[in-house]
């Protein structure tokens, strides 16, 4: 079984990663399957294998309009500028994935990870399909009906266009406080 779980900078996102890890299916990512079992899916590996993917957003450099006595400028970022952008982008992917594989590693689940760089809907649903991912799971940031309708929902989207089953995972209920 191959499955996929998105990761980004939000504690949903963690939250489906220890769900998926403390479920049962996720037995199936250690134990080989049965030989006619593998070959009928199409795999080539002996087990399951979970794959962590966290997409990153393009920076695009714009240009900053200035005003001058010699009229209107436009100042674009430097290069420096530019790689420095890229390479904390760089680094902050990196610690998301190494704090998830952390996580996978506590509970002996193989592992691997991938980063890419787009819109996060659009390449999770590509990704899953190039892969022959068996289940994709993302994790539920909660929004309401009208945040969602205005900010977009990767959940939602991935659960309508992605070409294999979608597990969401809602947030743990929050504890109500009390006052005493």
């Amino acid at each position: 079984m191959r499955v996929m779980v998105a990761i980004d900078d939000s504690d949903e996102s963690f939250y489906a990663l220890q769900w998926v890890l403390d479920n049962p299916f996720s037995r199936l990512m250690t134990a080989p399957p049965p030989p006619a079992a593998a070959a009928a899916a199409g795999h080539d590996s002996g087990s399951g294998l979970l794959t962590l993917v966290h997409v990153q957003q393009p920076f695009q450099p714009y240009g900053f309009p200035a005003a001058s006595s010699a009229g209107v400028s436009v100042f674009y970022p430097t290069s420096t500028v530019v790689y420095s952008v890229r390479k904390s982008q760089e680094e902050i992917s990196a610690a998301l994935l190494s704090r998830a594989l952390n996580m996978c590693r506590d509970k002996m689940i193989k592992a691997e990870t991938l980063i890419l760089e787009g819109d996060p809907k659009d390449k999770i649903c590509e990704i899953s399909e190039e892969m022959n991912v068996d289940l994709l799971v993302v994790g539920s940031r909660g929004l309401g009906k009208i945040k969602r309708a205005f900010l977009g929902s990767v959940s939602d989207y991935c659960a309508h266009h992605a070409n294999c089953p979608t597990l969401i995972v809602k947030p743990p209920p929050k504890e109500a406080s009390s006052n005493k």
